[in-house]
């Protein structure tokens, strides 16, 4: 839906962030296109923790 939606609409992409823990979430994303373009993380504590957030993006192209 969230696709649809941006491609209706003019968008050259859609972009997210999930946790490290979220596999499942990572799983969903990449089977709809998504790649992941960046890590991060969220606080002091997640660096020393090693507690990483994935950054991803899909590009929706010209909607032709």
């Amino acid at each position: 839906e969230v696709l649809g939606f941006a491609r209706a609409r003019g968008y050259g992409a859609v972009v997210l962030s999930t946790s490290m823990v979220q596999v499942a979430a990572q799983r969903l994303y990449e089977g709809q296109g998504f790649r992941r373009v960046g890590t991060s993380y969220p606080s002091l504590l997640g660096t020393m923790l090693n507690f990483q957030i994935f950054h991803y993006r899909c590009e929706l192209g010209d909607g032709t």
